[in-house]
């Protein structure tokens, strides 16, 4: 991982990089901007997430690319810095980018406006403005995966199917003290009135390397489940002061961003049975991550280390990049080449229960709905990896719309 962030910063994220070699020379490229923060505060994913994106567009292209056409990808590193993240999404449109992943929030959410005036696709997976689900609102935004009001709903729902319903619970929210963190506590806060259980929550200064005065507070509460709502090293610390307060390791559930390293870092079987949400499958076993471990893996093409392909972090990026290939092939079979913002919108908003070959859940997109249906799963650490304890499902997305179009509603009011 160090080598690969070296070798993007060495070279002052410039580099547009072309992606395989067999689809057709003589048909125009189609280019996507990954423009992402590879050296500040997203570096616990952002390499894996990458390394999974160029994995599979270099499959794409090796086994005859977008109807003939080769992806290209521009990457540059942002650094999470919304001027940095801006003034590369200029240069890379000005370059023919069609689409734009900056997998950062603070960066996303300044593009905001930017990208809807010239009309250039932006994907927000697992990140960015949650009310950018509401398509008509924010026609070149596509969050495509669930939100963190579907994650937290979801994981509220498991509690309620599985771990002995939620009427009277003490349910504890203990998260990073800053929007991200925060961001659940709406849904949640619903939730509790209508399911009658009792709602606290508990923040902790970023970055989380320091949580003990805060989980002190949570010991006292004496909460029958908590739901760690963090990223990073934040997330290990967050699983080993629960457990040190009497928090039991399968009454422990945690927002999508619990990987591999997570688990091994806290150490031995510590954390078997907690629980998280998953928005794609992990492990090499799924279709597609055996293809690219044939074609590109095997044959030496890879973007990074080998031990990365099928980490949970590598798949999300992997189903992102299928899913805006789906909507590419969509959108040149219907309207032609080449490619523009608008047909590549219109492409995604034709994708219609499209799972990368089992690696995700069915997304569905429609000029209404950029979110997909806000679909997932639970899974839990048992000691090796993580095991799949539900089917992928929703729930309460009366309520997660509620809050989508309330602030998709501030957003055309401060227009």
């Amino acid at each position: 991982m160090k080598t690969l962030l070296k070798g993007l910063a060495g070279v002052a994220g410039a580099v547009a990089l072309a992606v395989g070699g067999t689809a057709s020379a003589d048909k125009e490229p189609i280019k996507f901007a990954l423009l992402q923060d590879f050296t500040a505060v997203y570096t616990f994913v952002s390499s894996e997430y990458n390394q999974g994106q160029q994995d599979y567009l270099r499959l794409i292209n090796e086994t005859g690319g977008v109807e003939g056409h080769p992806i290209e990808t521009i990457i540059r590193d942002t650094a999470n810095e919304p001027q940095r993240g801006l003034e590369a999404y200029n240069r890379a449109r000005r370059e023919g980018a069609v689409l734009v992943d900056f997998f950062s929030t603070p960066v996303s959410r300044a593009a905001v406006n930017r990208v809807l005036r010239d009309e250039v696709v932006m994907i927000t997976a697992l990140h960015g403005r949650g009310d950018a689900s509401d398509g008509e609102t924010f026609p070149f935004v596509f969050p495509m995966m669930a939100t963190y009001w579907s994650q937290a709903t979801l994981l509220a729902d498991y509690i309620e199917r599985h771990q002995g319903g939620l009427t009277n619970k003490r349910i504890a929210l203990v998260h990073i003290d800053s929007p991200f963190g925060r961001e659940p506590l709406p849904v949640l806060q619903e939730l509790a009135q209508q399911k009658g259980f009792q709602l606290r929550s508990f923040g902790y200064p970023s970055p989380g390397a320091e949580q003990s005065a805060t989980w002190s507070d949570v010991r006292r509460y004496r909460p029958d489940h908590v739901i760690i709502w963090g990223a990073g090293g934040g997330q290990q610390v967050s699983v080993r002061e629960a457990i040190r307060n009497g928090i039991r390791p399968q009454n422990i559930l945690s927002v999508v961003w619990l990987s591999e390293t997570d688990a091994r870092n806290v150490g031995g079987n510590h954390m078997n049975g907690v629980k998280r949400f998953e928005a794609v499958a992990s492990g090499r076993e799924p279709a597609v991550i055996q293809d690219i471990v044939t074609h590109v893996v095997e044959p030496g093409l890879g973007a990074g280390s080998a031990a990365n392909v099928g980490s949970s972090y590598y798949n999300i990026g992997v189903a992102t990049m299928a899913v805006a290939v789906e909507a590419a092939r969509l959108a040149i079979r219907e309207f032609g080449a080449p490619l523009t913002g608008d047909t590549l919108r219109r492409g995604f908003e034709m994708i219609d229960g499209f799972d990368a070959r089992g690696l995700m859940p069915p997304v569905t997109l429609t000029a209404a709905d950029h979110q997909g249906g806000g679909y997932g799963r639970v899974s839990q650490w048992n000691g090796q990896t993580w095991e799949p304890l539900t089917d992928w499902s929703n729930a309460f997305q009366e309520i997660v719309w509620h809050e989508i179009e309330k602030d998709a509603q501030g957003f055309r009011d401060g227009r």
